[in-house]
């Protein structure tokens, strides 16, 4: 959600931020374990309890400055919790101990309610990182990314509070990341240093006498950048006029109009009230031992004593009569607004956080109502065709509050009362109608499978826990219980499904239809909004200009040349010494081996890899793409989306998600495009994906033919609200994510895969679904007919399958397989690759927005006589982290 939090690397690193920023908002989003939805298998959970630690805390028990007040058993887990109170601070410590993990994680979270929207919060979580006393750098954080194995490293700024995680395989190198953080947030440089402010939230920057002042600053940058995304916009207007008189009611991350009156003593004061051992909760998981984790945690909080921190997030009360907010965003001069307003409705659910119980089944009810294309208050607001596609998000519980919000984007300004009409509908003949039975069961198994597979793909075990533990925790509430979910599912379940209790429905009466805490937000386009900013921007810069002497300017020009010396200037060999670095017998020569069989099933290359899976079998199957016309590539993504969403023989698509939610942990495809090692030619797949139980495998490779075969594609409204919501979130990607668009633009012109990938995910697949959203209204069956065609070209049974499961099962999996690839077409393919001319030219795209995205690339292999050969990786990791951060983001602002 657009308003969850905002982290420290903002978008230079590009896809890898991206990618743990999307996971760690996909892990707060929800109370109950692994909420991320939409993630691969990383580390399997052992089918056997394991070993403990020979940790044998008991209550009371006191170690290293701590004393043990909760010993939990974490059954759901297969490991134990202890809850720990820093005798000398009341700082609290939740030390989970899981021997299998060798992702070490940790992070210390402070709550920070904001109380205005100066961006306090969030300014200070990049300024900590910038030195401390005893790593005297000025980017530690930098140096850590240079020669670090870390996992993860990031900080986070959520609307109450701010999260510093670490995550690592290797110990020594834990130790490193974890003792760093410590000392950035609790004796960070910036309370020392006004330049630290200057640089990381905003400063007025002149170069000469007779040049107009600016703002300068790297949050300052990044909140206009967020500004200007109206889905981002809309979010941040809904979450401050629907919590107004709590810290929600202000914008944590940093209202750009409001960041430059943030001053250096308020700064300063921030920190002292929140950053202090008693206000922090530490978190410990994986397989490093236990009481060292007390120990270290003790060496830099012994100095510190008890304080009174009044930090507490207050709730809000409940409203007596709905509200409504209007707030406008900015468009282009030469769009057509007829259909460009949003429409959002949204509830604050309880007047607290509600029990485990009640949560999961809050869970259940918005998985009935939202969670699937199918699901009847998404379907009933797809199928009205009022907007181009649904917004909002449902359930939310990752504040004080619960929270639940819909809507749809793209609608006429005039029909924002048929959209608040709809939803009234949808929901009282929820009601009336009751929830099917099978609806639940799919939504109990989903849910269920999620929480046992805890399957985080790239991001964290560790980390994932922790925002679960945390959304409760940072609020005086249980941290234990958001890692539990077997005693409340199988309550839900017998009430839900055996008993057939319309709690469901009576949650959905209480907590929306009878709810008076109501707020609908109106998102108008307007053509003069992007002016209206400017301008205003512009005269406060001029106000002040006016009110600074020949002397203050003189003294500006000299802070900014004294401050880009000071971002120029290379840290002293001494002070690079303090940064802790790992030694290359710290570092294991060899990388992990998956042990992969390779072997054949008739025309199919199989790779079976045994792994420790409890139980779960993980099926890829690659389809290769070179017989797709080059001509039919932009529409690949659309046929992807309508494997799924299109509907079977068998099954409409409500009926299809069903029967994949209650047997199996989810069926996906998509597109694998890459550059092939010594060859101009591209590597090009379309890879479906499904997992389930050992015992449900029959029904998943019987659902997984029945799409790759089966697809009906008839059904021309349905694509048609399938390719709007596509250029829908297409056109909000080219305003929020511009570096991967001009990334997308560079590699086009270099590789044929970059060609390729830009057909099917950039500018050009934007416009080419705008112009095929047109050819489907006036000519269904010439697009009918291409899709069918890319089904020819695609499904056939000399395909590769990749299998992951337990050892024992993988010998029990190939009369499943067989039976799948009978179903398949006959054939290999063998077409020629595309071969795109690579015209190599300079661009610029308008968009409206605030800020501008700017790349630049080249081909090494044709521009040069590279060779491939890992200096190259090398190189890049040390351009990022040295030249171009100091240049672009330090000292660039």
């Amino acid at each position: 959600r657009s308003h969850s939090m905002t982290t420290r690397l903002g978008v230079l690193l590009g896809a890898r931020c991206g990618a743990s920023a999307a996971a760690a908002r996909a892990a707060a989003a929800k109370r109950h374990v692994a909420s991320a939805s939409t993630v691969r298998q990383a580390l399997g959970t052992a089918t056997a309890a394991p070993t403990m630690l020979g940790t044998e805390a008991a209550v009371g028990q006191k170690l290293h400055g701590w004393t043990c007040e909760r010993v939990e058993e974490l059954a759901e887990l297969k490991c134990m919790g202890m809850l720990w109170r820093h005798d000398k601070t009341g700082a609290e410590c939740l030390s989970v101990e899981q021997p299998l993990e060798e992702n070490k994680t940790f992070g210390v979270v402070f709550r920070t309610p904001p109380e205005s929207s100066n961006g306090i919060a969030h300014v200070l979580e990049h300024s900590v990182l910038c030195g401390s006393r005893k790593y005297l750098v000025k980017e530690p954080f930098t140096e850590l990314l240079k020669g670090s194995l870390q996992t993860f490293l990031n900080a986070m700024t959520f609307p109450d509070r701010t999260c510093y995680p670490v995550a690592s395989c290797n110990l020594q190198d834990f130790y490193n990341l974890v003792d760093v953080y410590l000392d950035a947030v609790l004796h960070p440089r910036a309370l020392k240093d006004p330049r630290v402010l200057a640089q990381e939230g905003w400063h007025y920057e002149v170069d000469e006498k007779d040049t107009p002042l600016t703002f300068k600053g790297v949050v300052f940058n990044e909140m206009k950048g967020v500004y200007s995304n109206p889905d981002s916009l809309q979010g941040r207007t809904l979450l401050n006029n629907l919590l107004p008189d709590t810290p929600y009611g202000v914008d944590s991350g940093g209202d750009p109009a409001e960041i430059t009156s943030l001053t250096f003593d308020y700064f300063k004061g921030f920190h002292e009230r929140f950053y202090h051992p008693s206000n922090a909760k530490f978190w410990f998981y994986g397989d490093d031992p236990p009481a060292r984790r007390l120990e270290l945690l003790d060496e830099f909080l012994r100095e510190f004593d008890r304080k009174e921190v009044t930090s507490e997030i207050p709730l809000q009360p409940l409203w007596a009569e709905p509200r409504r907010v209007e707030h406008s965003f900015a468009v282009g001069k030469d769009e057509d607004i007829s259909k460009k307003s949003m429409a959002c409705v949204s509830w604050v659910l309880s007047e607290d956080k509600p029990d485990l119980e009640t949560s999961l089944a809050l869970s259940i009810m918005d998985y009935c109502l939202m969670g699937t294309p199918g699901a009847p208050l998404r379907k009933a607001l797809t199928d009205a065709g009022l907007g181009s596609r649904v917004i909002g998000g449902g359930l939310y519980e990752g504040l004080a509050q619960p929270t639940f919000s819909v809507g749809l984007k793209d609608i006429k300004e005039t029909d924002v009362a048929a959209v608040e009409e709809l939803i009234t509908k949808t929901l009282e003949k929820a009601v009336s109608e009751r929830f099917e039975k099978e609806s639940i069961e799919a939504a109990l198994n989903r849910i269920e499978f999620m929480n046992r597979e805890l399957n985080t793909g790239g991001f964290p075990r560790g980390l994932s826990l922790m925002f679960s533990a945390v959304s409760n925790w940072n609020y005086g509430k249980d941290p234990f219980e958001g890692l539990r979910f077997d005693a409340p599912l199988k309550a839900l379940r017998e009430k839900l499904v055996e008993k057939g209790e319309p709690l469901l429905e009576s949650i959905l009466r209480e907590k929306l239809l009878d709810n008076k805490h109501r707020l609908t937000v109106t998102s108008k386009p307007d053509f003069e909004e992007s002016s209206r900013i400017e301008a205003a921007e512009k005269a406060r810069l001029e106000e002040h200009r006016k009110t600074l002497s020949e002397d203050d300017i003189e003294a500006l020009i000299t802070a900014t040349k004294e401050l880009r010396e000071m971002q120029e200037t290379p840290d002293k060999p001494e002070e690079l010494a303090t940064v802790p670095r790992l030694e290359l017998s710290d570092i294991p020569t060899e990388t992990l081996k998956i042990p992969t069989q390779i072997g054949r099933l008739g025309s199919a290359e199989v790779l079976r890899n045994p792994q420790l899976t409890s139980g779960v079998v993980y099926v890829d199957v690659a389809f290769n793409l070179r017989d797709v016309p080059a001509r039919l590539l932009p529409l690949l993504p659309l046929f992807i989306r309508g494997l799924r969403q299109m509907g079977t023989k068998k099954s409409d698509f409500v009926q299809l998600q069903r029967r994949v939610d209650l047997a199996t942990g989810g069926v996906s495809a998509s597109p694998l495009i890459s550059s092939k090692r010594g060859s101009d030619e591209p590597v090009a797949y379309l890879v479906m994906r499904g997992k389930a139980m050992e015992g449900k495998i029959d029904s998943l490779m019987d659902l997984m033919g029945e799409i790759a075969t089966e697809v009906t594609w008839e059904n021309q409204s349905r694509f048609l609200q399938l390719a709007k919501e596509a250029y829908a979130g297409g056109r909000s990607s080219l305003i929020s994510a511009g570096h991967v668009v001009a990334a997308g633009r560079l590699g086009m012109q270099t590789t044929a895969a970059g060609w390729a990938s830009e057909q099917m995910s950039g500018l050009s697949q934007f416009e080419a679904v705008g112009k095929l959203i047109q050819q489907a209204e006036k000519d269904w069956p010439a697009v009918e007919a291409q899709l069918r065609e890319l089904q020819s070209c695609i499904f056939k049974d000399a395909c590769v399958m990749n299998l992951t499961a337990d050892a024992d099962v993988l010998t029990r999996l190939d009369s499943h397989m067989e039976t799948f690839l009978k179903r398949l077409p006959e054939g290999v393919a063998s077409s020629p690759f595309w071969v795109p001319e690579l015209a190599r030219a300079s661009e610029g795209i308008i968009v409206p927005s605030q800020v501008n995205y700017v790349g630049k690339g080249a081909n090494l292999y044709k521009d040069s006589d590279y060779k491939l050969h890992g200096s190259a990786v090398v190189t890049s990791r040390l351009l990022g982290t040295t030249w171009l951060w100091d240049r672009v983001r330090v000292s660039g602002g």
